[in-house]
């Protein structure tokens, strides 16, 4: 590909964003994106929403919907002991383990794969011993500085939810979105369609609350 690597902002909180994940990482070198660690919960309070797991209902609902589609898609998903939890040390570890594909790929299996805790320094001891990394050191301000710089760019960029892939100027939010990401990324062109276009300005026929 001759576009600039797409950012992919995720969270690992998010086992959408570990399905997302088994398809990124399969991509052909040339395709490969840039993983961004953002907080979930920042996005979420910036545009007012609550996460799926925050609403009664819902929540069992999407962990069997995500449990189905993992094993329809020939994935391993084991849930952490607990969810949703705390991401904050695994997001500054991923940082301070340089935030490339190893780093990403060795924490989701931690927490998604094994089915292991995420939620403080102490839990990730193992992926961080592979990664190289002293767990004490991962709440240093600078990785501190840097997940909240991401997060401000991830805000910045629009993005509502992960995991979402910005290719270009466009989002394309959740793993089900995979495929139309995809096809945007090698056909510029395929957004820009008339019908497409009319989407922008497609009127609001009914407001809540209005």
């Amino acid at each position: 590909m001759t576009d600039a690597a797409p950012r992919w902002y995720f969270d690992f909180l998010s086992p959408f964003a570990y399905l997302h994940w088994q398809k990124l990482k399969a991509l052909p070198a040339d395709e490969a994106v840039q993983p961004v660690p953002i907080v979930l919960a920042a996005i979420l309070d910036a545009h007012g929403q609550k996460g799926p797991a925050e609403i009664p209902g819902k929540r069992l609902f999407t962990y069997r919907h995500v449990l189905w589609i993992a094993r329809n898609e020939g994935v391993t998903l084991r849930f952490p002991p607990a969810h949703p939890f705390n991401p904050i040390a695994a997001l500054r570890l991923c940082i301070a383990a340089g935030g490339d594909a190893r780093a990403v790929d060795t924490i989701f299996d931690w927490i998604w794969n094994r089915g292991q805790a995420g939620d403080s320094p102490a839990a990730l001891a193992d992926p961080a011993a592979r990664l190289g990394v002293d767990v004490a050191t991962i709440g240093s301000p600078a990785n501190k500085a840097t997940l909240r710089a991401n997060t401000d760019a991830a805000l910045a960029a629009g993005v509502y939810g992960v995991p979402t892939l910005a290719v270009r100027s466009e989002l394309f939010w959740g793993n089900d979105a995979h495929g139309l990401a995809m096809a945007a990324r090698r056909d510029p062109g395929l957004l820009a369609d008339l019908q497409m276009q009319q989407l922008a300005t497609l009127p609001v026929g009914a407001v809540r609350g209005g």
